[in-house]
């Protein structure tokens, strides 16, 4: 991916759709455990499928410290080759 708001778009997107909602509810400041109660296996399958898609290895337990949509969106762009 070219652009952080790239990434950000495709997470927003990902989150939207494991957890149920709307896209339009998903902000940067959206957090994975208070806002969304995220489990594990939510969180994997926000990883297996960004790393597809930004053609890297996310690390699970790296990705799992992140607070928010938007630092997760961070992470994922620092990945990007």
């Amino acid at each position: 991916m070219e652009s952080r708001e790239e990434v950000l778009t495709a997470l927003i997107s990902r989150v939207a759709a494991v957890f149920g909602k709307d896209e339009a509810e998903i902000t940067e400041e959206t957090r994975f455990k208070e806002d969304l109660a995220a489990k594990s296996t939510q969180i994997t399958q926000i990883t297996v499928y960004m790393e597809d898609l930004i053609d890297a290895e996310v690390p699970y337990m790296q990705f799992n410290r992140k607070a928010t949509v938007g630092e997760a969106a961070d992470y994922l762009f620092s990945l990007c080759g």
